[in-house]
């Protein structure tokens, strides 16, 4: 499941033809589907009309909502719950939800918080990113997150591999889908069953080639591939990620274009870096 960018033009307005079209060419070329309005996606600079629109742009591209995995990230639950029931009635098959972030949410704020986006009815990936929103959904939070029927699966992003297998341990039936691009082979290995991912934006065809390889335990095709992309792959995890990837779509031929502020245009050693990255990769026969 890709976690999309989202196309804007020159003046910053949103492109929702192109956006159309990346949906389509992320699933022609091998990706299962998308998640619209994550971070990747620059949801916080949207206004609420833009933001809906992508939500139903992305159903009607990829043709079956089952493929479409929104985030209904608000810093109020009352307002998630909303963006998760606009997800239901464009007809979205699951929703990807942050803990509340507009403060350090304690264990009973957190697991009201689930309770109440889940009365939307569709199920919700929690998404764990103790990096930027400061709560951590340790694995026997999440035990508890899954056992109430608040969440189906969680995005882990903690960057912790360990945590995979005290996931298994405590929540057997909860699946575990890597988070971050570059612990995408351990996590694979530990047991995870899907990844929301970031570089197929630019390489749709080499990320889906490592991650199946990744999942089936195919160590011959996926280590040299990992090897060979984790350059690139470890953006993902920066706080550039957003310009990174999108630098990397204009390479690959894919527009990414600008992002909106607060994002700035990279800085030319991070650019210099991306570029070198990317460049590499594409040589490499990768796309």
């Amino acid at each position: 499941m890709v976690a999309t960018t989202l196309p804007f033009r020159d003046d910053l307005t949103v492109d929702y033809d192109a956006y159309a079209e990346h949906v389509r060419w992320l699933i022609d070329n091998g990706c299962d589907g998308v998640v619209p309005n994550g971070s990747l996606g620059e949801y916080q600079t949207l206004t609420p009309e833009e933001r809906a629109k992508v939500v139903t742009v992305a159903v009607e591209a990829a043709g079956d909502g089952a493929r479409v995995m929104p985030g209904v990230a608000a810093y109020g639950s009352a307002e998630s719950r909303r963006w998760a029931e606009q997800a239901a009635e464009a007809g979205a098959g699951s929703v990807l939800l942050l803990p509340p972030n507009a403060y350090r949410a304690d264990r009973a704020a957190v697991r009201a918080h689930y309770a109440e986006v889940a009365q939307a009815g569709l199920p919700i990936v929690a998404y764990n990113n103790p990096i930027d929103t400061k709560v951590d959904l340790v694995p026997p939070l999440l035990a508890e997150l899954h056992a109430e029927g608040s969440i189906v699966a969680v995005k882990e992003f903690s960057g912790d591999v360990r945590r995979a297998y005290e996931i298994a341990e405590l929540a057997p039936e909860l699946d575990l889908l890597i988070g971050a691009d570059d612990v995408l082979l351990e996590l694979a290995l530990a047991g995870a069953v899907g990844w929301i991912a970031g570089y197929p934006n630019a390489l749709p065809q080499a990320s889906a080639t490592l991650y199946r390889a990744a999942v089936a335990g195919d160590l011959p095709v996926a280590l040299p591939l990992y090897k060979s992309l984790h350059s690139l792959l470890r953006w993902d995890s920066k706080t550039e990620f957003v310009q990174a990837i999108k630098l990397s779509q204009d390479i690959a031929g894919r527009r990414g274009g600008p992002t909106r502020a607060p994002r700035l245009p990279l800085v030319p050693e991070i650019d210099a870096a991306v570029r070198a990255a990317t460049e590499k990769a594409i040589a490499e026969g990768h796309k």
